[in-house]
């Protein structure tokens, strides 16, 4: 059996990644956005796109950058991506994308790239491409350039319960303040605010043609069980799908079923699973 080589793709071959990432458009968002933005010449990108398949016939992808993120990849195109990631340093924070790709990228890697600080198998992805059917909370909006020092100390507390380490433990958190900088110039940064205080978050972080992916989704502790969640979701669904993108999208962990009913009730509905090896 002859092996197709894995390659590193250039900006000649970029049409044919895009033509790829649109037979995905949701688990391959986020490499999507990064194309778009970068293309795919790596100095401009900060990564590197590789390519499984015939020079003519590209079968699949693999976003190596701060994530690694196969795409549409078949198990013949995961085997082939981890032989030559095998012989690299991990320089990765995490493995995500459709399921089967990523556990199969860990079942190959991880005696070399281990060991992981969290494997999260099983993450439902969602879609929604009509208005909730719920009302929507009138005081959910766009955060404003002004209250970036109210936001922050929230989005801190979302990223340090969600992944399970804190964003200032790197570079004292300079990186993250730039990333919620960016998000809030852009209009993708949405919050509830109660006397200055935010009491519900959520972002657009990756933004295509196709979707707007949430990411971000935070609750105050002290007001989770008042059932704000479902009409502060629906303001951000309601926004995003009138000014964004066609669809929203977004991704959640199996067992957070409290978040999984706010998703079900503001008309998400499962278009796949997702996983993540969290490094």
């Amino acid at each position: 059996m002859l092996t197709v080589p894995v390659r590193q793709l250039g900006e000649s071959e970029r049409r044919a990644v895009e033509r790829l990432l649109d037979h995905d458009p949701f688990a391959g968002a986020q490499v999507a956005e990064r194309i778009a933005a970068r293309g795919l010449s790596w100095w401009r990108a900060e990564g590197r796109i590789l390519g499984y398949g015939a020079r003519r016939n590209l079968e699949s992808l693999c976003w190596l950058g701060g994530n690694l993120t196969p795409v549409l990849a078949s198990d013949a195109a995961v085997a082939a991506f981890a032989d030559l990631l095998a012989g690299e340093e991990r320089l990765c924070s995490s493995i995500v994308g459709r399921a089967d790709a990523v556990l199969g990228l860990w079942d190959r890697l991880s005696d070399i790239w281990g060991p992981a600080r969290d494997v999260r198998p099983n993450q439902p992805l969602l879609v929604a491409d009509s208005l909730p059917p719920v009302p929507a909370d009138p005081e959910v909006r766009q955060v404003r350039s002004g209250e970036v020092d109210r936001l922050f100390p929230a989005a801190v507390a979302m990223y340090t319960e969600e992944v399970g380490v804190s964003p200032l433990a790197e570079d004292a958190g300079r990186s993250y303040r730039r990333r919620v900088n960016d998000l809030v110039r852009a209009g993708r940064a949405y919050a509830r605010f109660v006397d200055g205080k935010v009491v519900f978050k959520a972002e657009l972080a990756v933004v295509t043609k196709r979707t707007a992916q949430v990411q971000g989704v935070w609750v105050a502790p002290e007001w989770r069980g008042r059932g704000i969640a479902t009409a502060a979701m629906a303001a951000v669904v309601r926004d995003a799908l009138l000014r964004v993108a066609p669809t929203v999208s977004l991704y959640v962990n199996d067992f957070n079923l409290p978040a999984r009913r706010v998703y079900e009730r503001c008309g998400f509905q499962p278009v796949g699973t997702l996983a993540t090896v969290l490094f």
